[in-house]
């Protein structure tokens, strides 16, 4: 059985012009001590599907799925008590904004040591000893001087590492990083994403990592799914994606990479993700896709739920062409 599971989830906003549908029928499996990466662009509903999983969610949303669950626990039929006792001891995420999670009115200290008290019912010593021992797990020099720091006296880099600390306490199962290197330069980007690895490597605890960089996929995930206005659009192993994408707009995103940029110009994909008033009736990709036809502005590609390697396409690539196509130059010409 799967650490997490997610079948055809669903998220829908209330809105004044009607309900919006910001997470459609996504599904996603995450086995024990996997690294598992969500990457779309902004707007694709990656950090709303997790949050739904964490019910973090405003009153505003309604979420809907076949099947929800955690460590073979119903997520969406468990009693709100039972649920705050997964959410960040078994369950726990690291988010986006280190700088706006943590709590300027508490210190480091405080906060890490309050889950510890919450879900381990620690003494007050022990407590302190727990929480030297993670920030010097997660490489925090001078731990005992930053238990009294603040969070307006730590760096980017320091605060996320105070982030990592704090959904590492009380030793999860599995842990959902939101973007954990944006806004940090490279050299602690870097740093961030092999001190996640190497506590995967040494607790087991799983990770499901949201992004939208594709390096940060290659280097860290062994299995991703793309994400698209809402909808998975393609799930295969790391390898397998990187050598032969299936979908249109996974191959557009690898294509941008820096260092498989064969002119002067970065590749990009014209337009911009739907939002609620400019959805197409058929395949969400088809105004930004190079080989999309009729039949894709008309009819919604079949979903094919968790099934890995497959793409919600009408005409799937198959080493960088399209299967199926009547005619495969006819999306070249368009594009031009």
């Amino acid at each position: 059985m799967p650490l997490l599971e997610i079948e055809e989830l669903s998220v829908d906003f209330k809105t004044s012009a009607g309900p919006f549908r910001a997470v459609d029928g996504v599904s996603l499996a995450v086995e024990a001590g996997e690294i598992a990466a969500v990457v779309g662009e902004s707007g694709s509903g990656k950090s709303v599907a997790m949050l739904a999983v964490m019910g973090l969610l405003p009153w505003s949303a309604t979420v809907s799925a076949k099947r929800l669950a955690f460590d073979g626990k119903d997520l969406l039929g468990i009693a709100p008590r039972q649920r705050r006792r997964i959410v960040g001891r078994d369950l726990a995420m690291i988010f986006q904004e280190p700088m706006t999670s943590l709590n300027p009115c508490f210190t480091v200290g405080w906060q890490i040591g309050e889950a510890l008290a919450v879900h381990l019912g620690l003494s007050k010593a022990e407590r302190r000893a727990r929480t030297l021992e993670l920030l010097h797990a997660v490489g925090i020099p001078a731990p005992e001087r930053r238990l009294a720091a603040f969070p307006h006296q730590l760096s980017g880099g320091m605060s996320q590492r105070v982030m990592i600390a704090m959904a590492l306490a009380c030793r999860p199962k599995l842990i959902i990083a939101d973007e954990p290197t944006t806004a940090l330069d490279v050299t602690i980007q870097a740093q961030i994403l092999d001190l996640l690895v190497r506590l995967r490597d040494e607790t087991g605890t799983a990770l499901v990592l949201i992004t939208h960089d594709m390096g940060v996929v290659a280097e860290t995930a062994e299995r991703v799914a793309v994400h698209y206005a809402g909808q998975k659009v393609e799930e295969q192993d790391v390898r397998s994606l990187f050598r032969d994408p299936h979908h249109p707009y996974t191959a557009a995103l690898l294509a941008a990479l820096p260092e498989r940029a064969t002119g002067r110009m970065l590749p990009s994909i014209a337009g911009t993700v739907p939002g609620a008033f400019d959805r197409p009736p058929g395949c969400l990709f088809e105004p930004r896709c190079r080989f999309a036809t009729a039949r894709c502005r008309d009819k919604a590609p079949p979903r094919q739920g968790a099934i890995a390697g497959f793409a919600l396409c009408h005409y799937p690539l198959a080493e960088g062409r399209p299967v199926g196509h009547p005619d495969p130059d006819a999306g070249r010409e368009r594009a031009a």
